[in-house]
């Protein structure tokens, strides 16, 4: 598995599309993910239909495919449609990751908070393993945005999920954005996996823009 290699960074940048930016006619997410060197190791594709796409916007249900160098598929990410406001705490984001496609290794699920994002990292047997959290307010002008991933206590810092500052007109006028992804180089193969689905998931939650419904860069809608 390619996932055995020693890597402690992912670098993940959204393809920006020209119909989505001439037209606002929200298109299927596209990511070219690297390793720290700036080699590309994999590529991601949503796969949607066209209603559910600009009817449900940033919280549509998606199914996010994860392509080698080889175009062989090495890992499947699917969320489910659910709500993501405050005031509704019983139906909250999950999202499952795959890998190899069909076999369950990990699932990301957000916790309930008045003010902060905050999600479990869960392994395949459904354990809670880590814990990620946010900063109150997830839009800041010239700043890059740190999601910190913690131990289960919130004590020792594992690494993070950072959403980076790509300039004024980018920022403005697309929803294609950079993260980085740091964890241990002894982390385990199927939590980088799930780190990055948990990358994707914020990347939706809280940066996508368009669709029937927009993120406003906050943390609940």
């Amino acid at each position: 598995q390619t996932w055995t290699c020693k890597i402690d960074q992912l670098l993940i940048h959204q393809q920006v599309e020209l119909l989505e930016v001439l037209t606002g006619f929200e298109t299927n997410n596209k990511y070219v993910i690297s390793n720290s060197l700036g080699q590309r190791v994999y590529f991601a594709a949503e796969e949607n239909d066209c209603c559910t796409r600009n009817c449900c916007g940033n919280l549509r249900p998606f199914i996010l495919k994860i392509l080698d160098n080889t175009g062989r598929e090495v890992i499947t990410i699917n969320r489910p449609f659910r709500c993501v406001s405050c005031c509704y705490p019983c139906c909250l984001q999950k999202l499952e990751v795959q890998s190899p496609p069909g076999v369950p290794i990990g699932y990301i699920t957000q916790n309930w908070h008045p003010f902060l994002p905050k999600f479990t990292v869960l392994n395949e047997h459904h354990q809670e393993v880590l814990k990620i959290q946010g900063p109150c307010v997830v839009s800041r002008c010239c700043s890059d945005v740190d999601f910190e991933i913690t131990s289960l206590d919130g004590e020792t810092k594992i690494g993070k999920i950072t959403k980076q500052w790509t300039g004024f007109i980018k920022e403005a006028f697309t929803d294609a954005d950079n993260f980085a992804i740091q964890f241990p180089l002894d982390l385990d193969v199927k939590m980088k996996a799930v780190m990055l689905g948990a990358c994707f998931l914020i990347d939706f939650m809280f940066f996508e823009h368009g669709g029937g419904s927009e993120s406003r860069g906050g943390v609940w809608q």
